[in-house]
């Protein structure tokens, strides 16, 4: 599974970005035993607490690609981020979409490593976390990292998402 392109093309993103964990070791993917298709499998298999994996989630935004990276223990809202970015219409994405846009499949979409850069919201609430946990490009792959460099090497926008 390491060698998956998916896992590769995260891990040089990682690695292009100096992204660090919060001890300052580098932001290195690793595979788990299982898949982990939700944030509580994702949580339970690194035992941590839900909140602290952020949530890859794709969405159509008028069209348009719009990655937001919420903590699992949080919904998006939705109306909310829709009102606040303008937009007439913001829903789920169907997998042909979140797969054109990332080259990733749902359960182990990275919040890097895409063809093309994705415009990314953050969620703030995972800023009460040391490390926080991402999906590493597939279902078997997460990677830790602080807030501040998950902000910084998605180019990601702050934001109250629930």
């Amino acid at each position: 599974m390491r060698e998956h392109p998916n896992v590769i093309a995260v891990q040089d993103a990682l690695d292009a970005a100096g992204a660090h964990t919060a001890d300052d070791a580098p932001s290195m993917v690793i595979i788990l035993d299982s898949a982990a298709h939700t944030a509580v499998a994702a949580a339970e298999a690194l035992c941590i607490e839900v909140g602290q994996i952020a949530n890859s989630l794709i969405f159509d935004a008028d069209g348009e690609p719009l990655l937001v990276l919420t903590s699992g223990a949080h919904r998006v809202d939705t109306a909310k981020v829709a009102a606040g970015l303008g937009l007439g219409r913001l829903r789920r994405a169907t997998p042909e979409f979140v797969r054109e846009h990332t080259g990733q499949a749902i359960g182990g979409v990275a919040p890097l490593g895409h063809p093309k850069p994705v415009r990314t919201l953050v969620d703030t609430a995972l800023e009460q976390y040391r490390d926080i946990w991402a999906a590493g490009g597939v279902p078997q792959a997460v990677f830790p990292i602080t807030f501040a460099e998950l902000v910084r090497v998605t180019a990601g926008t702050p934001v109250d998402v629930a």
